[in-house]
């Protein structure tokens, strides 16, 4: 079978393809190595997506994966390590050594978390160390947590880790944070939370678990110890489009694409987290995914 749109990445933007996709009558397939819902899933609480309410980022996930199946959206949870993109049938090969083909292909990859890269982070992966707050909290329930990062995946980690644990630091390398004003509000406002300015984590200690971090701060050359029994870490995101590279055009690890979703390959596609734009959000991923897969078919029709 030759579909008509191939996706590669279930999060809200490949969803949203494969929705768009299905209600012009195509024929779509969307590849996903993980679990559906990408990053979005680490949200506790998404409140800025019009007309939503607020939801988890589990509720979200789940309301937008029931959508496009009810589409008829075919979901294949197996990850793509090779392809094709030249040409009028483009061919994927997925990690079980399965091939498929597709006249399109959107590209809706995301992006992960990026590491510390210090001495400890990999050592306590599992016991202490974890990207995702919202997954793993509960485990330090009543305990002191540390969050490392300044933008507003940080902000928000370190609010909802002070709702479950005693007490909670937040590591910035600035002065200042990166995120928006209402969570840094937030984050200012609780009083379970303190804030190291100008700091940076040197290595992650303890025994079987994690129970130092020592940082530095970054003006004073000052070096200290803070006892702690879990490291949450929200450094930034790395773009995970490997398999595209010299395929592709790209900037900085990221699919080149402005907001018509076109790339320089001609029937392939990028929405979402992956590309080139100023603002990633789940309000533009969606709208990415929508966008992307109207390019399809408007390509398909030509």
């Amino acid at each position: 079978m030759i579909y008509d749109i191939a996706i590669i990445g279930a999060g809200p933007a490949g969803l949203a393809a494969a929705i768009y996709g299905q209600r012009a009558g195509l024929k779509t397939i969307t590849f996903e190595a993980n679990v559906h819902g990408g990053q979005i899933i680490n949200t506790p609480e998404v409140e800025n997506y019009p007309a939503l309410g607020k939801v988890s980022g589990v509720e979200y996930a789940m309301g937008i994966y029931e959508q496009a199946v009810g589409f008829g959206a075919e979901i294949e949870y197996k990850a793509v390590v090779d392809v094709q993109l030249e040409g009028d049938v483009k061919t994927l090969k997925c990690n079980d050594g399965s091939e498929y083909q597709a006249k399109t292909v959107i590209i809706a990859t995301g992006v992960v978390r990026r590491k510390l890269e210090i001495p400890g982070e990999d050592r306590f992966l599992g016991a202490g160390v974890s990207y995702c707050a919202t997954c793993d909290g509960l485990f330090f329930k009543d305990k002191t947590a540390t969050v490392v990062g300044g933008g507003n995946t940080a902000l928000e980690d370190a609010v909802y880790l002070a709702g479950i644990c005693e007490k909670v630091y937040l590591i910035h390398r600035r002065d200042e944070f990166r995120g928006s004003r209402h969570e840094v509000e937030k984050v200012l406002a609780n009083p379970k939370i303190e804030i190291l300015y100008d700091t940076i984590p040197l290595a992650i200690e303890g025994e079987g678990m994690v129970s130092r971090l020592q940082v530095k701060n970054v003006k004073t050359e000052e070096e200290k110890t803070l006892y702690t029994s879990a490291v949450f870490v929200a450094v930034g995101l790395v773009p995970q489009n490997d398999i595209f590279a010299g395929k592709v055009d790209m900037d900085g690890g990221y699919i080149a694409a402005g907001e018509s979703c076109v790339t320089n390959v001609p029937g392939v596609f990028v929405a979402g987290d992956t590309r080139t734009k100023s603002l990633r959000q789940l309000v533009t991923a969606t709208a990415d995914g929508a966008i992307a897969a109207t390019a399809a078919a408007n390509y398909l029709d030509r």
